[in-house]
């Protein structure tokens, strides 16, 4: 019977799941709003389905976790990116590698990458009523070749600036744009996408049963509205960061009886996972402090040896071009100048901002290195990461993907708020959302601190660990 009633919630959760994302964006002017109310039902019938699924047998609810994941994934694969167009940059960049060029050489308006365009992402521009040509259409955006001066419409973001993204990312836009016709349009990334959901999902169910855990719990990623959303929709490389770093998390903490030698071992391939991580986004690496606890010199040698090996090949081929954009981005998010920390920014401006978050994230981390328990990292890797992202205040709620596997391997529920809001304030900006949502947020999380501390009665105990299971 239990089954039976998570497959129909999980049935219910893929059909709005598709529906949205086949009839829903933010884009071409529409509000977000009716988006906000479709995810908001998600979130409902993704939390009746763990409700659910608790109560099912261990290995029918792995089967139903597995098959959720990749039925969801699959819904969200129905129609193209609806929040970001950040899915359009790493098709164009993986189509530039695939034909040979470094994406880091050129910025997308050049004139010498001309041969290389393509009409769903540069489509031709359209002449108005007065014969003056014109780019329309959802998405398009307006720019000037260079050096030419041409018109040039495009459905990429920031075109006229090089590439931010790492050179694993890049790898794997190349990967995953190699085997598909340079006309395919959104799809290729999103597939891309659900592959790495389902990965994940294994990866967590892996760790949940050495815990002796329910594996069933790895649906708290894989049936994620958020995860769907930000993963799959729009196929956010976040995505591989995380894969990385819960994979560097499952090769970290060795299982009982093991030897130091195997512990070396397992430690020299955490430090080359979180390498990986590192170079495909830096975000993801939030959750790396707590996996050297155990043993600081070979995790911290290999990771850098790995950023080292991934990056030489593109210094050696473009330089100081293979930063990209990155300080641009840095400057236009306003973390230069201290207005970009929105938690902080409640207290202080300017530098005293930028100082009072540095402080935080310092002592957050400082804190993470005193209290981590190596055989049981995941709650240090939660509260790090989830401290990062609170204190940068970041308006992406795509970062917040990191989360969400530690979410899972912890069980501190009360930590969904953090994605949840990001994705409300995504829906509907602004500045002043942006300084509710936050704070919000931390109220939160400190809630479910204290009562996770305060004293249970001996018949008090065993209901909260339900709950909280």
């Amino acid at each position: 019977m239990r089954a039976a009633l998570t497959t129909a919630l999980l049935a219910a959760l893929v059909a709005v799941t598709a529906r949205a994302t086949a009839t829903e964006s933010i884009f071409d002017g529409a509000s977000g709003v009716p988006l906000l109310g479709w995810t908001a039902g998600a979130w409902l019938l993704f939390g009746l389905a763990w409700l659910a699924v608790r109560r099912v047998p261990r290995r029918a609810a792995s089967v139903l976790v597995l098959g959720g994941t990749v039925a969801l994934g699959l819904a969200a694969m129905a129609g193209p990116p609806n929040t970001s167009t950040d899915s359009a940059r790493y098709a164009w960049d993986g189509i530039v590698s695939d034909a040979g060029t470094s994406p880091y050489a050129y910025a997308p308006v050049a004139d010498a990458l001309d041969g290389l365009r393509v009409p769903w992402l540069y489509p031709e521009p359209a002449p108005a009523a007065d014969g003056t040509p014109r780019c329309t259409g959802a998405r398009v955006a307006s720019t000037r070749t260079v050096p030419d001066g041409d018109l040039l419409c495009t459905t990429l973001n920031r075109p006229a600036v090089p590439t931010i993204y790492p050179p694993t990312a890049q790898a794997w836009f190349a990967v995953v744009r190699a085997p598909v016709d340079v006309h395919a349009t959104w799809w290729p990334m999103q597939a891309g996408g659900v592959v790495l959901v389902v990965v994940v999902t294994l990866l967590l169910m892996r760790l949940l049963a050495r815990r002796g855990l329910d594996p069933g719990a790895a649906a708290w990623w894989g049936w994620c509205p958020f995860v769907a959303s930000e993963a799959v929709t729009n196929s956010h490389v976040d995505t591989l960061g995380v894969a990385f770093v819960v994979a560097a998390t499952l090769v970290a903490v060795p299982p009982p009886g093991s030897t130091p030698r195997s512990t070396r071992r397992r430690a020299t391939a955490a430090g080359v996972l979180l390498g990986l991580a590192a170079t495909v986004k830096f975000v993801p690496v939030v959750a790396a402090l707590p996996l050297a606890r155990r043993r600081p010199l070979y995790v911290v040698a290999s990771a850098a040896a790995t950023v080292v090996a991934v990056y030489v090949p593109h210094v050696v081929a473009t330089g100081g071009q293979v930063v990209g954009y990155l300080p641009g981005y840095l400057k236009e998010q306003g973390y230069e100048g201290g207005d970009g920390f929105t938690l902080t920014g409640l207290l202080l401006s300017g530098p005293a901002s930028t100082a009072l978050s540095v402080v935080a994230l310092v002592t957050v981390a400082a804190l993470q290195w005193r209290f981590t328990d190596p055989d049981d990292p995941w709650t240090a890797q939660l509260v790090g990461a989830g401290a990062m992202l609170l204190v940068v205040s970041s308006p992406f709620p795509w970062y917040a993907l990191v989360l969400v596997p530690f979410i899972a391997l912890t069980r501190r529920w009360e930590w969904f708020v953090v994605p949840l809001l990001m994705s409300a304030h995504l829906l509907v900006p602004g500045v002043a959302v942006l300084r509710a949502v936050i704070p919000v947020a931390v109220a939160v999380v400190v809630a479910g601190w204290l009562v996770r501390r305060r004293p249970q009665s001996d018949d008090a105990a065993p209901a909260l660990e339900e709950v909280t299971a």
